[in-house]
């Protein structure tokens, strides 16, 4: 058997390794046009910022090393420009010499990934304007910085390798600004959960055009012009764009394969192709959300090694099956950490899921041992069934730990109320008996018995203050007199018994604490004398965070200025 692989990184060159493995006697090739044929693509922004010293540490794989483990031919600055699946064989260039060939196969394997948005925008091939994908584009930006020194950078687009690049470009003392068309950076959180990212970046000096469009560029003054729509101009010495990425399928298109979104591949669960003997894997592939069972498109390395063991498995006599993508990642922001899986309150609404959540504020391990910090989680669920659909966490320490748990509770098909029955690792120093996602499946608990009525972020500005409910803020004096929100009555809990003559009976109660916890036992003192109450998801702490970064946002949208 002759197999031919278009594209290495990782879908095809964990294929091409998997293949072996299953088949000492195939004959694999791995056409690859550019000069890595296996490469650290997460790791590139951290060779830019001198994080990651030495270059040949984002090579996983040389043609050398893979051939002489696994008798790959792997040959690199070789681009297949057409396929012919009639008579099952690739057109292929060689970049080096320019000369071209045909090579056959028996099963062909497409792992093209992904090209960098490219908007055709006036400027967009200014020297001074970058794309971060490939080993090259990081090695050329690297030296771009070396050699000029540049003292600005604008990055247009807040997702992960914006994020990325502007902590590392920042780190090197260059004045970051990231321009985003959306309100928000990284669209898999919810934008009150990002929030918490805009905070941990600006404190970090970084200036956020958030709800700009860039409509071009220009050079000017030995740098670049970024022009936003309404006229406004940002410039920089520099100019990377960050903007998204489109599947990298020309390839398929021309040759008839069928389609879908946004021009990617449409594959079955065994990545088969509509054409016979052809697969596909990795970002260039449309797959099924593992929670919503909608079609979409995840970008991820995770994903993409997977699929690229499950074509091999078929390819090899197999029957594997990919049960979907539900999006699990995290990234290091300065010295935060974000993480989210499955679907966002914004995903599920999209779906037509009626979705509910919960947002807690736990410590990543024992508050009485030293060195505790909190986290924000939000977990959604499905208001019905309580199905678990989703989380974010947001914080300085044990998140990466809590998104695992909760990515593998969603794929072993638990319900959110399940959460509190998971037996999790406990020592003061790693967690609290009551880890944070047990927490979370208590919360739920109570929600869907009906002990708990919640309301949210959005309900604050509709509450009426007209004396038809009462608002009330269960925090101690000093807390409150540090901020509330306008409206709302301070009694702390702890002397709200005493106290519950000064509550009007007969009207709704909406009670807010600090994180949640507090307000949550005030509504179920109150719910005993026979009150009707209300507990704020998330607590002024939340509240306070969400509120403040959309009061900068609109100051900077109001006055032109990037916050």
């Amino acid at each position: 058997m002759k197999v031919v692989i278009v594209g290495g990184v990782a879908g095809g060159a964990s294929a091409a390794a998997r293949i072996r493995r299953l088949d000492e006697q195939a004959e694999i090739v791995v056409f690859e046009r550019t000069h890595y044929i296996s490469y650290a693509n997460c790791g590139l922004p951290y060779y830019i910022g001198g994080v990651i010293e030495d270059k040949a540490a984002l090579t996983l794989q040389t043609p050398e090393s893979f051939f002489s483990r696994f008798r790959v031919d792997m040959r690199v600055r070789h681009e297949v420009t057409a396929i012919h699946p009639d008579r099952k064989t690739v057109s292929v260039k060689n970049l080096e010499t320019g000369a071209e060939f045909e090579e056959s196969y028996d099963k062909l394997l497409l792992s093209p990934g992904a090209k960098p948005a490219r908007p055709r925008l006036p400027g967009i091939d200014l020297e001074e304007l970058f794309t971060l994908r490939t080993v090259e584009d990081t090695l050329r930006i690297r030296s771009y910085v070396e050699q000029n020194k540049p003292k600005s950078a604008v990055l247009a687009g807040g997702g992960f390798i914006g994020l990325e690049l502007a902590e590392n470009l920042c780190e090197m003392g260059i004045e970051v600004t990231i321009v985003e068309g959306l309100n928000q950076l990284m669209t898999p959180f919810d934008a009150d959960m990002a929030a918490f990212i805009h905070a941990e970046v600006r404190r970090h000096g970084i200036k956020l055009a958030l709800g700009s469009m860039v409509e071009g560029f220009k050079a000017q003054g030995g740098g670049v012009d970024v022009m936003l729509a309404g006229g406004r101009q940002l410039h920089a010495d520099m100019v990377v764009l960050a903007i998204g990425v489109a599947p990298d399928t020309a390839l398929a298109q021309q040759a008839g394969l069928a389609m879908g979104l946004k021009g990617s591949i449409v594959v079955n669960d065994r990545m088969e192709t509509s054409a016979p003997d052809i697969y596909a894997v990795g970002d260039a592939v449309q797959v099924k959300h593992f929670v919503s069972g909608k079609e979409t498109l995840i970008a991820l390395a995770g994903p993409a090694n997977r699929q690229g063991r499950i074509a091999a498995d078929n390819i090899c006599g197999g029957d594997s099956r990919y049960a979907g993508s539900q999006g699990s990642s995290v990234i290091k922001v300065f010295d935060m950490t974000a993480a989210a899986t499955g679907l966002n309150m914004a995903g599920a609404k999209a779906a037509g899921i009626d979705a509910d959540q919960v947002v807690l504020s736990p410590m990543n391990h024992a508050g009485y041992y030293p060195g505790g910090q909190l986290m924000t989680m939000k977990v959604v669920f499905e208001r019905q069934t309580c199905r678990l659909l989703g989380a974010q966490i947001v914080g300085y320490a044990g998140v990466d730990k809590r998104i695992d748990v909760l990515a593998t509770a969603i794929r072993a098909g638990m319900s959110s109320t399940q959460l509190a029955e998971l037996d999790l690792a406990y020592a003061p120093p790693y967690s609290s008996a009551k880890d944070p996602v047990n927490m979370a499946g208590f919360m739920i608990e109570n929600i869907a018995s009906g002990k708990v009525k919640q309301f949210y972020l959005e309900d604050v500005q509709q509450l009426p203050h007209d004396g038809s409910v009462t608002l009330l803020d269960a925090r101690t004096v000093k807390e409150y007199s540090g901020g509330h929100i306008e409206g709302f009555v301070n009694i702390p809990v702890d002397e709200l018994r005493e106290r519950m003559d000064e509550i009007p009976s007969g009207k709704p109660v909406y009670v807010i604490c600090q994180s949640g916890l507090r307000s949550y036992i005030a509504c179920r003192i109150l719910s005993g004398y026979g009150y009707d109450c209300y507990n704020f998801t998330g607590g002024f702490r939340f509240y306070d965070a969400v509120m403040n970064d959309r009061a900068l946002a609109k100051a900077a949208a109001d006055c032109g200025m990037d916050q």
